[in-house]
Order: C-alpha cells, then structure tokens, then sequence
C-alpha cells in the first residue's frame, strides 16, 4: 500500500513504568457529570441522561508539555477530569462487560474556549470550535488498572499556580465509569484505544498566559503543564 502523502504519526499516551505506548483510536467526553458542575453551567443535573461529544487524538497533550493559549478565544477554561482507556470494546455492554474493558486511568484537562463554546450553543450548533482544537486535551501517564484496582472513590484537584480551583471526589459522578461506558456503548462501537474524559467538579474557570496548571487524582498521579 502506498499513501499519496506521509500519515501523520500515531497519537498515543504513555503508560507509567513501561516502554509500551497506548494508542489512542477515539476520545469521548461526557458533559455535565458532576451535579455541581452541571449547576453552575445552569443544568439541572437530576433531569438528564449522559450525554457525549468528541476531541480528536491529535488533540493529545502528553509529558507535562506547555499548552499554547488557542486563537480565537479570550475565555479559555480549565476541567480536570479522570481519563479512562480501554483495551478491549463492544457494543451494548452491560456493567460487567463495561467494567472489564477498562485498562486504566489518566488525569486529564479537557480545555475549553468557553466564549466559542457559549456563542455555538445559542445558535444551537456543536461544540467542535470549542473543544476539539489543538492541544485541548493535555493528559498524564496511563495508570494500569491492575497496578490500582479499580477506582470508585478517589479525590480531584486542580490547583493554578498553587492555588486550588476545583475539588472533589470521582464517588460524586453522576454516571460512574462502568455505567458510562455501558451507556456509550449504545451508541457507539467501543474499541481498544479508546479513551473516556468522565467529566468535571465545579470550580472551572479561565487561564491566563503564564499560569501553572496542577491536576491530581488519588491513586493516578499528576498532570503539571504551564499556559503559553
């Protein structure tokens, strides 16, 4: 086979203490799954099914690289969320199935051009401007869910420049991680290398050129790159 031009390189994401690399198919978000969050976007968060959109693989940020501030924005924001990767998939998954396709864990930032984002919805059209532009999913080293168990309560933080803006636990999701990736599964065929961003606490808010963003979730690690 030959290609009319050189493919880009395959996106991927470390995994902690191996030289093996885990490549990234497909990243999925879930919208809205902490009920903090989701009320201070103005949602009621008892009233609504998960829902998804999508970033791009090549929108990976790995190995605590800077993150350049994205044109066309003024109002760039900040989510820390837990990633989950798969290793294996399927569709119509029950939990049990679900909770067996989880390879491990990663702390991630899903990064937001707010403004963008806010004028699509009033016009009632997606998100991609948003949240799917370069580098908008900067991420950690994959956790192996053997080396960890599996994680049902474990806290999240993200600090800028040292200051803590955003906490809380994963326990408070609204959707936990199986029945996410049972409910995604409806709609999509599931694969290894996919990856899932669960979602936000509440506390999100804008960067600034020059700030120092800190991610952490218990048992996972931490995610550190500064805004450029």
């Amino acid at each position: 086979m030959t290609f009319l031009f050189e493919p880009q390189p395959q996106p991927y994401l470390p995994i902690k203490n191996s030289s093996q690399k885990f490549p990234v198919r497909r990243i999925y978000c879930v919208g809205r799954n902490y009920a903090d969050h989701a009320r201070e976007m103005g949602h009621d968060p008892d009233r609504e099914p998960p829902f998804f959109f999508q970033k791009n693989p090549d929108n990976l940020l790995i190995n605590n690289a800077d993150f350049p501030y994205p044109s066309k924005s003024n109002n760039v924001h900040f989510e820390i969320e837990l990633v989950v990767a798969l290793d294996r998939g399927g569709i119509n998954l029950s939990l049990s199935q679900a909770e067996n396709t989880i390879f491990g864990y990663a702390v991630g930032l899903d990064m937001t051009r707010r403004d963008l984002q806010s004028d699509m919805k009033k016009m009632g059209r997606s998100w991609e401007v948003g949240k799917a532009f370069e580098h908008s999913a900067p991420c950690s080293s994959i956790v192996p869910k053997a080396d960890v168990g599996t994680l049902q309560s474990a806290d999240i933080w993200l600090n800028i420049n040292r200051t803590q803006k955003q906490s809380g636990n994963i326990s408070e999701m609204i959707w936990n991680v199986a029945e996410t990736i049972s409910y995604l599964s409806g709609f999509f065929k599931l694969q290894a290398g996919d990856i899932i961003m669960t979602g936000t606490p509440a506390g999100v808010g804008a960067v600034s050129i020059g700030d120092e963003m800190h991610g952490h979730i218990d048992g996972v690690g931490d995610l550190k790159c500064k805004v450029t």
